[in-house]
């Protein structure tokens, strides 16, 4: 069977990017799929939280609203904390110290790395309700996986690295992503359209038989 490449571009702070990560994971076994990981920061601040969403309290009641939309079409609702996210301490985090965290990560131990910190990063958002904006909650991921903590450190606060989300940003201007979850299969430049995960093995199916 042919191989697919496929551009994920994806945001920590994403509900939806939670939902079709762990379908592509069981996907990607079965298909022979070679994910590459794209981070696309949402808003990079408070400053654009602000821009965007509006006070704290006004920004985390609509995502929160979000939240729910997602959970009802989630495979494992279970696991997506609403009402401890509505109580926490914090101001609903943006995506940049997230982001900078997966690329480190990949930075050190590659591909299958930046997945294992995106996910790890999403449980820690959306199932634990942790503030990952927070360098802490991202460095205590990177121990989470067994990664060299003072590596991951040097990696994270590199310049380095924070170019390389950048460079993910600009592939998805080229490759005209606006939204995400975002799946491309670069064989075809086919944009999988999200949902239940046999939909998604259907277009891969067809996918596969283009590249044949």
């Amino acid at each position: 069977m042919a191989s697919l490449t496929i551009d994920f571009f994806h945001d920590v702070v994403c509900c939806w990017c939670f939902n079709i990560s762990s379908r592509v994971r069981s996907l990607a076994d079965e298909f022979d799929l070679d994910l590459r990981h794209r981070t696309f920061v949402l808003q990079a601040s408070r400053a654009e939280m602000a821009a965007r969403w509006g006070t704290p309290r006004d920004a985390r009641e609509t995502i929160l609203g979000h939240w729910a939309a997602c959970r009802r079409a989630s495979d494992r609702p279970e696991r997506v904390a609403i009402d401890a996210m509505r109580a926490a301490p914090f101001e609903y985090p943006h995506g940049m110290t997230a982001a900078r965290g997966c690329k480190a990560a990949e930075r050190l131990a590659g591909q299958a790395a930046h997945w294992d910190m995106f996910d790890r990063l999403q449980q820690m958002h959306l199932g634990e309700a942790r503030n990952v904006a927070d360098a802490e909650v991202v460095l205590s991921a990177a121990r989470d996986l067994g990664l060299d903590a003072t590596a991951f450190a040097e990696a994270f606060d590199d310049p380095v690295t924070v170019r390389a989300v950048e460079a993910d940003r600009q592939r998805a201007r080229t490759l005209h992503v606006r939204s995400i979850p975002a799946l491309i299969v670069r064989e075809t430049g086919t944009r999988l359209v999200n949902g239940p995960r046999e939909d998604l093995a259907a277009q891969l199916r067809a996918d596969l038989r283009l590249v044949a």
